[in-house]
């Protein structure tokens, strides 16, 4: 039987494979209408809302920063301030194009390099070799340390060069112009560090600046921005802005007059005998404004060199035994609560308490001695037979009035309270002469205002106000003692000072009645007991001047001298006398002129003539620092106060010119720089007579100028 040939139609194939294919594309279609459909109703694909995924695409925030609030001194000179500072880098990926592919990365390097490097400390070549990477793949390249922190006149030469490829990164950074001053007082401000501090602004980790950070701060602004797809910003009509809130201003009770003398002294005495610490604080003894403060080991603020070796703000922030200082308030709570007989003699050298032997410094003692010369003298043995007869009770009453074992309250960071250990007899015989308390800096300052004010204690301020509201008035911390009870240790303190048997005599200032107290305190051994050795304490002196009127209390205490060359009391001579000296003189002129300080007006804006006129009326010099008729800058800044015969520097609308700085002050020169973002380098000391560049120079395109002074 023959197979049977079925033979297919060509085109009935053709036909049903067309009709199969256009089923397939139209179920394609409408999957694809339906999920278009979907996504055009509900807005979202795969959970992400596309309305708002294209708005962020095409809309930014820009942070508009808040500017940091200055901290001013006493006198309205600048200790630190806001400025901005920029990092340079250049992009080189051939993928960063703008419209119509407008090449936006680095074209012609050699010229690059070549302009680069009259503003950048490196040579054409360095430059050339790092925008010609190994890595050739590399999108954008940084310059190292030489091109960060470039001032904005840099910045805007740089700019004014069109060099294609070349951007900037702004970054907020905290000028502190006068360097190692009062550097853990003030404290620093800095960018945070980590991934969530992009955008942010400065913070303050130390001293003013962390304590005050919320009122320095204010308060960051935005700007919301439309932009196209090459991300540059459109519709700028239609930007929505909310503006910054600039930090308000801070001014402190710090002179800098009296704090750069005490800097200089604390230097010299730190080279010379390299304790391991030192602190040293200069207060009003009438109001409690802190004029002077420093400790060592310190920082320079500006360089931040030095600051690695100590975070702490030791005047406030640690506890130590303050020694034989405390006798001031053992003598005046056996004198107030009635248990105080001048005339009585004991037995000085040694005394048993328990199964322990106390002794004097000088262990022979002086044989029978009455108890008017324990304090001159400094007798241990004398303060512990005080503290018996008032009894634990009673001590421990007055330690608490005299404001320890709690913080003064002044506006630092981190006050210790301070400790006691007063459980045994021993204990509390102890505590008399400085020994098994715990205290700081301030607290013992508090504890001698009593003694300078009649008995009424008064607490350190170191903040004088805020903005323009900087009227600062006395806080009364109690009135521990009686005005007698005072007055009878005021003498006992002139004692040590001019009786033959005193500790102080190296203390005398010539001139001048001092009062001061003297102390030896032992240091802690972290393996029990205390230290042993001639160097192996804290040394210190407490002093009030004039005893007659006081006006001034200085506290000086020196730990573990490296090279004791030289006594205790001779090493802390070398601070104190000629602090208080200065302190006192500049009383002693302000009493021949009695002057009022100024308070400096704005002048920005006013015309040159007008503005000279205005500012000389209120007994101020001025410079001008340019060619131009309008002042557009001021330091000091509208508001600061100020002594009279002051300078005031104004900047003009012209091209910056160098004034002539003949006479002119550390300070005087330091607002140049600030002003100008011109690094001026000074030498010597005293006032101005040689400048590097002339008067009437162009300052533009000067990085450097050395200014002499003698």
């Amino acid at each position: 039987m023959k197979s049977v040939k079925i033979r297919k139609s060509p085109r009935r194939n053709r036909r049903v494979f067309g009709r199969l294919l256009l089923l397939i594309i139209a179920a394609i279609f409408l999957v694809f209408a339906g999920r278009f459909a979907y996504i055009a109703v509900t807005g979202h694909i795969a959970g992400v809302n596309l309305t708002k995924r294209s708005q962020k695409k095409y809309k930014a925030d820009a942070v508009i920063h808040a500017q940091r609030g200055t901290i001013y001194d006493s006198l309205g000179n600048v200790l630190a301030q806001d400025i901005n500072a920029y990092s340079v880098y250049a992009v080189l990926s051939h993928d960063y194009v703008g419209p119509n592919k407008k090449p936006l990365y680095v074209t012609d390097k050699k010229k690059t390099a070549k302009v680069l490097s009259h503003y950048l400390p490196l040579s054409a070549a360095k430059i050339y070799q790092q925008l010609t990477p190994a890595n050739r793949a590399a999108y954008q390249v940084e310059f190292g340390g030489a091109g960060q922190n470039l001032s904005l006149s840099i910045k805007r030469k740089i700019e004014k060069e069109h060099l294609t490829g070349i951007y900037f990164n702004e970054s907020p950074t905290r000028l502190y112009p006068n360097g190692t001053f009062a550097s853990h007082v003030i404290g620093i401000a800095q960018a945070p560090k980590g991934k969530e501090s992009n955008n942010q602004g400065l913070v303050g980790v130390m001293g003013i600046e962390k304590y005050f950070n919320k009122q320095l701060a204010g308060q960051d602004g935005y700007r919301n921005f439309a932009r196209d797809s090459y991300g540059y910003a459109i519709n700028q009509k239609q930007s929505k802005v909310k503006t910054a809130k600039n930090g308000q201003d801070v001014y402190l009770t710090l002179d800098s007059r009296l704090q750069s003398y005490l800097e200089s002294l604390l230097t010299d005495v730190n080279k010379k005998y390299q304790p391991k610490s030192m602190n040293a604080v200069l207060m009003n003894a009438k109001t409690g404004e802190i004029l002077a403060a420093s400790q060592r080991p310190t920082f320079n603020a500006s360089t931040k060199k030095g600051i690695d070796s100590i975070w702490r703000d030791t005047l406030v922030e640690d506890g130590y035994e303050p020694g034989s200082v405390l006798k001031i308030a053992t003598l005046a709570a056996a004198i107030d609560s009635g248990h105080y007989n001048p005339n009585q003699y004991y037995q000085s050298g040694s005394i048993e308490v328990g199964d322990k032997k106390i002794s004097d410094w000088q262990t022979s003692g002086w044989g029978m001695i009455p108890l008017s010369q324990a304090f001159a003298r400094s007798s241990n043995v004398g303060m512990v037979k005080l503290e018996q007869t008032m009894g634990p009770k009673v001590w421990q009453e007055y330690i608490r009035k005299f404001g320890f074992l709690k913080p003064t309250g002044i506006k630092l960071p981190g006050e210790t309270a301070g400790t006691l250990q007063y459980d045994r007899p021993l204990d509390q015989a102890t505590t008399s002469f400085g020994q098994g308390i715990n205290v700081n800096v301030m607290q013992m300052l508090q504890m001698t205002s009593a003694i300078a004010n009649n008995g009424t204690m008064i607490k350190p301020q170191i903040l004088s106000g805020i903005n323009q509201d900087h009227q600062l008035k006395p806080i009364k911390a109690g009135k521990p003692i009686k005005t007698s009870t005072a007055k009878s240790v005021l003498q006992n303190m002139e004692d040590v000072v001019y009786q033959d048997y005193g500790t102080g005599q190296v203390y005398q200032i010539p001139g001048y009645r001092v009062a001061a107290k003297t102390g030896t305190a032992q240091i802690t051994d972290p393996n029990g007991g205390y230290l042993t050795g001639t160097s192996n304490y804290i040394f210190s002196v407490a002093g009030i001047a004039p005893a007659d009127n006081p006006q001034y209390i200085l506290y000086v205490t020196l730990k573990q001298p490296q090279n004791m060359t030289d006594s205790a009391e001779n090493i802390l001579a070398q601070i104190f006398n000629p602090m208080m000296k200065r302190a006192l003189e500049y009383t002693k002129k302000a009493e021949k002129d009695p002057q009022q300080q100024v308070k400096v007006t704005s002048v920005i804006s006013e015309s040159t003539t007008s503005a000279q006129k205005k500012l000389t009326s209120l007994g101020l010099q001025t410079a001008l620092v340019g060619s131009g008729n309008l002042v557009v800058q001021q330091l000091p800044k509208a508001g600061s106060i100020i002594l009279p015969n002051q300078r005031v520097i104004l900047m003009t609308n012209g091209a910056m010119t160098m004034p002539d700085v003949t006479g002119w002050s550390k300070n005087d020169l330091l607002k140049l720089a600030q002003l100008t973002g011109i690094e001026i380098e000074i030498k010597g000391s005293g006032y101005a007579y040689h400048q590097s560049l002339a008067a009437n120079g162009l300052l533009d395109g000067v990085k450097n100028i050395k200014v002499q002074l003698k």
